[in-house]
């Protein structure tokens, strides 16, 4: 079936199929209960921008086409360009150890590159939680969390998803400056794409900006809700930006304007060795996650910060970029009904998660994954229930049943619903062959005891 393009769009009145976009919006966002969203779909020629609701659901503030909404783990890629536009300049080697910047990581992992930062290759443990980081300095932070006792396999040899490896990369950023994280984002890729910056923290916001919502399951209302991520986590997910931004950024991210260098899209845009990062896309490569769809390879980001959900997917040979943003956890949901919605209208198949892998066979007895396994300072517990099935614990959590594969992958079942999803894998040592690390939704724990 040959791959479809925005041709579709270019047969119907740019007029009519914005209308229905809307309008499809509108009516989605109200069924999972969104306070306001924003898509944004670049056909390759045309814009195509909508917006419904409200930016914060007790004021009533409207959502409009400019408002920016927290985009969480969506700020990596400004990031991961910033960095990238310091090494096509010079300023930094990406191979180089970034212990030659940050004299806390020359301890104890001094092999660790900006390369495997910016990849989540370096095998770091995704950091504390925010409110643990609040009045935390990033030399602090890095020193007490970037050690050898908490590496979770050797740099370059493994994925786990981590946002210390970023809070290390905008370090970097500021060392090679001289400026603070907020200002050299803006200043090398914000501003060149004629994006208006918007941070979280900012104390006169220079736009309108969008509260993330949660839902009282007490009262049914939904209300907005803090943001809590700590000063120190900011290049991990401080930025605010709308969906028109986040096309702009996806257009300079395929080469399709002249807002990033083509090297440097190139290279956000190559899969790195050994990024496998399980359920949360197919690879990755240096600040962007890449997702496999119908022969051909979009890349993009998801981002989810105290009540928002915000997506954006690219393809670098069409030139299509969808970009999305939702102010209330429920915005997930949402984000891949209209992405249906986008290729009813268009011809547009937008890939919302990793392709689903149909080649492991029958789901088999596994009893060797039990055990417990660490990130950081999070648990995970595998045990065997009475029917020797394994079941996870995250934290003590509500054990949630796991099917495993002959290939070492595993799906999570919803306790309550029955509904499989991607969850990751285990892995083996490469030397005794026994299961030494387990991979939940892109982060890896290291194995630290039998049950």
């Amino acid at each position: 079936m040959p791959y479809p393009t925005a041709a579709p769009a270019a047969h119907r009145p740019s007029t009519s199929l914005h209308q229905e976009l809307s309008s499809r919006l509108d009516s989605l966002a109200r069924v999972h209960r969104v306070p306001g969203a924003q898509l944004a779909v670049h056909t390759g020629s045309d814009v195509l921008s909508a917006h419904t609701g409200t930016a914060d659901a007790l004021a009533n503030t409207p959502f409009t086409a400019e408002t920016a909404v927290p985009l969480g783990s969506v700020t990596k890629a400004a990031t991961a360009a910033a960095v990238l536009l310091l090494a096509d300049d010079g300023d930094l080697d990406l191979d180089d150890p970034v212990s030659d910047l940050l004299p806390e990581l020359s301890g104890e992992i001094p092999e660790v590159t900006m390369r495997h930062l910016l990849s989540h290759t370096a095998g770091l443990p995704t950091g504390p939680d925010s409110d643990s980081a609040v009045g935390t300095t990033a030399s602090r932070y890095l020193s007490e969390l970037c050690t050898a006792r908490n590496t979770l396999f050797p740099p370059g040899t493994g994925f786990s998803y981590s946002n210390a490896g970023y809070v290390a990369a905008g370090r970097v950023l500021s060392e090679v400056t001289g400026m603070t994280w907020q200002e050299a984002v803006a200043a090398l890729v914000l501003e060149p794409l004629g994006v208006v910056p918007a941070f979280l923290g900012d104390a006169t916001p220079a736009r309108p900006v969008a509260s993330g919502h949660a839902l009282n399951t007490a009262t049914g209302l939904v209300r907005p809700a803090h943001q809590n991520l700590a000063p120190v986590e900011a290049p991990a997910g401080a930025l605010l930006a709308s969906a028109e931004d986040l096309v702009t950024l996806g257009r300079a991210v395929i080469g399709r304007s002249a807002g990033l260098p083509a090297a440097v899209a190139d290279l956000m845009r190559r899969p790195e060795p050994a990024a496998d990062p399980g359920a949360l896309a197919d690879c990755w490569g240096l600040g962007l996650a890449l997702f496999r769809q119908d022969g051909r390879v979009w890349c993009g980001h998801d981002g989810n910060a105290q009540g928002t959900s915000c997506h954006l997917r690219a393809d670098p040979d069409s030139g299509v970029v969808v970009a999305f943003t939702g102010n209330a956890g429920a915005a997930t949901a949402l984000w891949r009904d209209m992405a249906v919605e986008v290729a009813r209208l268009t011809g547009v198949r937008v890939p919302t998660a990793a392709a689903a892998d149909t080649r492991r066979g029958p789901a088999v007895a596994l009893p060797e994954c039990a055990g417990s396994y660490r990130n950081g300072g999070i648990e995970y517990v595998v045990k065997l229930d009475g029917d020797g099935a394994p079941t996870l614990s995250v934290d003590g959590d509500y054990p949630i049943p796991l099917v495993c594969y002959s290939d070492l992958s595993c799906d999570l079942v919803d306790p309550v619903t029955g509904r499989v999803e991607p969850g990751g894998r285990f892995h083996r040592d490469p030397v005794t062959g026994a299961i030494d690390r387990l991979q939940v939704s892109g982060r890896t724990a290291r194995r630290t005891g039998t049950d």
